[in-house]
């Protein structure tokens, strides 16, 4: 009977493969550009350094990111695990994610002073929520849809195409959204366009998506029942090592709403820097994505992991002895190259470790473990920067990268080519 399960979804998935292919690249890019333009370590400080002065609140508003995103993924993995199909589980959370960036935009319009910080705190936590919640949602979706050895250069091509124009669009706010005001401001007219590119893509998915029943999923529990239960995902001591080096490398993400106010002490913080680092910043993620791709679905994607943890150990290390503008940018290059290998090597090699009724959970546990990092340290980085400066932070994130660098060379093998953990 599994067997047979298992014939019918791979039948599915074959005969709609070009038209699912299509439906994620065309969601990707347009999904992609506009969360890129939220989630760059550019426009969201620079916005909440201006609100408040305070680099202790540009640590407190990504934190709330995080913690949004910390809450939400267990509780969504415990949503879809037992469900035969889960697109519109997938498009109500996409939804209300991207009626959170609506949010910043119209705060940013129509509001001022305390009310607007308070809103624009309240907006980043309940989007953190449903990102932690979509991440969950869409991940298991596509690896219902895509086969192990395409996933790669779709995620690959995607980043590019929707990086590249993110780049281009980063360019353009920095320089004249933000800088000209446009609309009256031109932070909340950014959003807006990302709040509208978004939802694009989501219609997109919505329209043209043909999901298969899943071969195979648990029975339903309750969630408490089910935490209890995670102890069993570490009996893989692959996948236990890989959550060690996610921890670690979540460090650079602690680090990532500083660089932008750092160069910003170097080079004089206006539009037009900010759309200079968002450009090289997302074009670097969106070119290396060409390389990515391909070189995962060949090899998998351990040897990615390991190229874009160096890239960051680079990126920090510039940024550190950087004090102008040529090693600076650099840094942002390296950094961004960085960035976009760990976030497809890592979402990608989550799916392969142990059986696929448990993909929902591992992407949970991730998803959280990340979220515990990432919700805390800005706001202790935050406080860091503002009593000590900004090297004692670079230096501790360094520090983490190369952790997570040498747990992931030593302690995690490759696991597409292994016999998954009993």
């Amino acid at each position: 009977m599994q067997q047979r399960a298992m014939a019918d979804h791979a039948r599915f998935v074959d005969e709609n493969l070009k038209r699912n292919y299509r439906a994620n690249f065309i969601h990707g890019v347009l999904g992609m550009t506009g969360f890129r333009l939220i989630y760059a370590p550019t426009i969201i400080p620079a916005y909440l350094l201006l609100l408040t002065g305070s680099t202790a609140a540009v640590g407190l508003g990504s934190a709330l990111l995080q913690l949004g995103a910390t809450i939400s993924p267990i509780a969504s993995g415990a949503r879809i695990e037992h469900r035969s199909h889960i697109l519109p589980y997938a498009i109500r959370v996409g939804s209300m994610m991207r009626l959170m960036i609506l949010g910043l935009a119209l705060t940013g319009y129509f509001l001022t002073g305390n009310v607007l910080l308070f809103a624009t705190f309240a907006c980043f936590l309940m989007l953190g929520f449903f990102t932690g919640a979509q991440r969950v949602a869409f991940q298991m979706l596509m690896s219902k849809l895509i086969p192990i050895r395409q996933r790669g250069r779709l995620q690959g091509y995607r980043n590019f195409a929707g990086g590249l124009i993110a780049a281009v669009l980063a360019w353009a706010a920095g320089n004249y959204l933000i800088a000209d005001e446009w609309l009256g401001n031109g932070y909340a007219t950014t959003f807006l366009f990302a709040f509208l590119l978004t939802s694009a893509g989501l219609i997109v998915l919505k329209t043209m998506i043909r999901e298969p029943a899943a071969p195979a999923s648990r029975p339903q529990m309750p969630m408490r029942e089910r935490i209890r239960q995670f102890p069993e995902l570490l009996h893989d001591r692959d996948f236990a090592w890989f959550l060690v080096v996610q921890c670690f490398a979540t460090m650079a993400r602690v680090g990532a709403p500083f660089w932008t106010i750092y160069a910003g002490t170097q080079l004089g913080l206006d539009g037009a820097l900010i759309g200079g680092l968002s450009f090289v910043f997302l074009g670097s993620d969106t070119v290396s994505n060409i390389f990515w791709g391909p070189l995962g679905d060949r090899w998998g994607f351990k040897i990615i992991y390991v190229f874009a943890l160096g890239s960051s150990i680079l990126g920090v290390t510039t940024l550190i002895i950087g004090n102008s503008a040529v090693p600076i940018y650099a840094a942002f290059v390296l950094l961004g190259v960085g960035g976009s290998g760990w976030m497809l090597a890592s979402t990608t090699m989550v799916l392969e470790f142990g059986n696929v009724e448990d993909i929902p959970m591992r992407l949970a546990f991730v998803t959280t473990l990340e979220g515990v990092i990432a919700a805390t340290g800005p706001v202790l980085a935050g406080v860091l920067v503002a009593t000590s400066g900004f090297k004692p932070l670079f230096a501790i994130v360094l520090a983490a990268v190369i952790a997570a660098l040498i747990f992931l060379i030593w302690k995690v093998r490759e696991p597409r080519h292994r016999e998954p953990a009993i």
